[in-house]
């Protein structure tokens, strides 16, 4: 193993420690987002608004959505930067 495939593990490992920790360490908390947030000031402007649809499955916490919702978007950012470090690698291909 390479010293950049270490450093690699370690960086993942602190991601991760990074997502579940909080959700391990505090308890009993809500962290709304800005759906429930919108979702109120709706409701305070206008107290006959009703939904037009409600979710087929509600998440067991809001901690889990939250979870749920940056890993989404890890997965989509791993997605685009690979993408631009195989352009930039296929260039510097090219180039040599």
């Amino acid at each position: 193993m390479n010293i950049n495939w270490k450093l690699n593990i370690i960086l993942l490992f602190i991601a991760v420690l990074i997502t579940i920790l909080p959700l391990m360490v505090i308890r009993n908390s809500e962290f709304s987002g800005s759906d429930g947030k919108a979702e109120e000031t709706t409701q305070e402007i206008r107290n006959d608004f009703e939904p037009w649809f409600s979710p087929f499955w509600e998440p067991p916490g809001g901690e889990t959505e939250n979870l749920l919702f940056a890993v989404q978007a890890a997965i989509g950012s791993g997605i685009i930067f690979y993408y631009i470090g195989y352009l930039k690698g296929k260039s510097e291909a090219v180039k040599k």
